[in-house]
């Protein structure tokens, strides 16, 4: 990302993103605590809960682990979770959008370190490493 045409490129793209996962995050908060749609952990029942450690929330709760919040999403408080995930999703995004630039000028150091840092993020967000933990 040496010259300025790329690095302006990725500051375009992460604005983009960035812009639309904050208003893809209010717009979920919005929907849930309007209770356009039911919660999965009651609101009102929540503040119970707050103190508790995860394994015992998840106990108490029945909440899901993993990637298993997906089969929520018609539970206002999962798609919070959505929406957070979604703006996790904003840095792997720009460096996608970035690597063909970065490959199609042969920029082969930027282009490993971009391709890099996405593995890495993916491997992590994948849950593989947990998993093998």
């Amino acid at each position: 990302m040496s010259d300025r045409p790329t690095r302006e490129l990725y500051a375009r793209s992460l604005d983009r993103a960035t812009k639309a996962g904050f208003v893809i995050a209010l717009s979920a908060f919005l929907t849930y605590v309007s209770g356009a749609l039911p919660a999965y952990v009651p609101v009102a029942e929540l503040v119970r809960y707050w103190s508790l450690p995860v394994d015992r929330f998840i106990a108490v709760t029945g909440a899901p682990q993993g990637w298993a919040w997906l089969r929520l999403l018609g539970y206002g408080d999962a798609l919070n979770v959505a929406a957070v995930a979604l703006l996790a999703l904003v840095t792997p995004l720009c460096y996608a959008r970035l690597l063909p630039v970065l490959v199609a000028e042969r920029d082969w150091l930027q282009a490993a370190l971009a391709a890099a840092q996405l593995a890495v993020l993916l491997t992590a967000a994948s849950g593989l490493v947990s998993a093998l933990g």
